[in-house]
């Protein structure tokens, strides 16, 4: 039952690899693939480490959509969408930190209070 509860975790992982390969960065989109394998390891700190990269990986999920609706803007394309599509996957991949929070992953991970 944990697999499933980590499914977006994994499942932000990998979209933040596709977007860094594609971006041509191979060494993020490198360590956005095998961060999802700490997920083996049931110490605390790996449940806190993958929280903050998530956030991170939101961040740069906001940080990738500025520029591109401005040039949209600039080229007078529509953005809307755009900026609908990657600020959905930014709150997705944010939101996905918060699986850490469920009784059975906090008791996996020792982040009980």
């Amino acid at each position: 039952m944990n697999f499933l509860r980590l499914l977006p975790v994994i499942f932000s992982f990998l979209l933040l690899a596709a977007h860094f390969y594609r971006a041509g960065e191979a060494v993020p989109a490198g360590i956005s693939l095998a961060l999802p394998f700490l997920l083996l390891l049931k110490d605390r700190w790996v449940a806190r480490v993958l929280q903050i990269c998530l956030l991170l990986g939101s961040l740069e999920w906001l940080r990738t959509l500025y520029p591109y609706a401005l040039q949209r803007i600039e080229l007078d394309q529509p953005w809307i969408r755009l900026v609908i599509i990657l600020g959905s996957v930014a709150a997705f991949t944010a939101l996905s930190a918060l699986v850490f929070q469920s009784q059975s992953l906090r008791k996996r991970y020792k982040t009980a209070p």
